[in-house]
C-alpha cells in the first residue's frame, strides 16, 4: 500500500512533499499597507466574496521568511522547510463579515507550494527576500528600533514584480490590530477530461484557520511599495494608489484544519 499525506505516495511515505497536519509556522514579516483602485481590487474577487465598502480596496503585502515544523522535528531539515513567501491580503466581505481575500501568492519551495494548494492559497514559484536583523549589532544588521530600515522583494520567471521599504518609527501598541481579519481561499482544481475543462473537480470557498496565532517585536512607521508592469502578470494592476503603513514582526500559528464556506461546483 502506497503511503504519504501528499505526493508522491510510496512505498514508505518518506518522498511525500509534507507530512499531515498538523503543521506550524514561525518566520519574520516584512509588510507595506496601501490602497489599490477599488475597481481593481473587486475585480480580483470570487464569487461569494464582495469589496468592503468601509476600506475601499484596502490591502496588504506581506514579505515573509518561514520556518515550518510538523510533528517529527521537521525544522531540522532547513533545506526542505524553510521557505520565503510574498502575499497579497485584499479587504473583503463575507455576507457581513470582515475576511480577507489573496488574489496573488508567491513561494521558493515546493513543499510550501503543495501545502498551500490543499489550503486553497493560489502559490507560484518565485524568489523573495527581505532584509534580515541578527543578534550581534552590525551596520549589516538591521535593528528592530526606531530608524530602522528594512527592504523586500520578489521576483518569478525572470522579472522583478514586487519591491518594498519600510523604516520603523515606533512600536505597535496592539500587534492584533495587524493581521485582524481571517482569509478566505479558493480551492480551485480543474479536470482534465475531455468536454469538462470548465467543470472543475474542486471549486471550494473556504476560511483559513489558524490555531495559536501571536504576533510579537511589531513595529511600524512608513512603508513604499511598488509592482513593476511584467510581460504575461497582472499584479501591477493592484499597484498602490496611496500608502499606509510599514511595518515588521514575528509571526506564528498552526494549521489543521479550514471551513468549507461554499461548494461553487454545486
Amino acid at each position: 500500500m502506497l503511503k504519504g499525506y501528499t505526493v508522491p505516495r510510496t512505498p514508505l511515505g518518506l518522498s511525500s512533499l509534507n507530512p499531515p497536519p498538523p503543521w506550524h509556522y514561525s518566520g519574520d514579516v516584512v509588510g507595506v499597507e496601501f490602497w489599490a483602485s477599488p475597481d481593481v481590487a473587486a475585480a480580483t474577487l470570487p464569487q461569494g466574496l464582495t469589496p468592503d465598502p468601509e476600506t475601499n480596496g484596502h490591502a496588504l503585502a506581506l514579505f515573509i521568511d518561514w520556518q515550518f515544523n510538523g510533528e517529527r522535528d521537521e525544522y531540522l531539515d532547513p533545506a526542505r522547510y524553510q521557505y520565503r513567501e510574498f502575499l497579497l491580503l485584499l479587504d473583503a466581505r463575507y455576507g457581513e463579515r470582515r475576511v480577507a481575500w489573496c488574489p496573488y501568492i508567491f513561494v521558493d519551495n515546493d513543499a510550501a507550494l503543495a501545502r498551500g494548494w490543499i489550503q486553497g492559497f493560489p502559490k507560484r514559484l518565485a524568489s523573495v527576500y527581505q532584509t534580515r536583523t541578527y543578534a550581534a549589532p552590525s551596520k549589516a544588521a538591521a535593528p528592530v528600533a526606531a530608524g530602522g530600515r528594512f527592504g523586500a522583494s520578489m521576483s518569478s520567471n525572470g522579472q522583478r514584480l514586487a519591491d518594498a521599504r519600510v523604516t520603523l518609527r515606533e512600536p505597535v501598541a496592539d500587534p492584533s490590530t495587524l493581521v485582524s481579519r481571517p482569509t478566505v481561499n479558493l480551492r480551485y482544481f480543474p479536470r482534465l477530461s475531455a468536454g469538462q475543462h470548465d467543470q472543475p473537480a474542486i471549486n471550494e470557498l473556504v476560511l483559513s484557520i489558524t490555531d495559536d496565532l501571536k504576533v510579537v517585536d511589531a513595529w511600524a512607521g512608513e512603508g513604499t511599495l511598488t509592482f513593476p508592469d511584467a510581460a504575461g502578470e497582472e499584479l501591477s494592476a493592484l499597484a498602490p494608489v496611496r500608502h499606509g503603513a510599514g511595518f515588521r514582526f514575528g509571526l506564528s500559528y498552526s494549521v489543521t484544519d479550514l471551513q468549507l464556506l461554499d461548494d461553487l461546483t454545486r
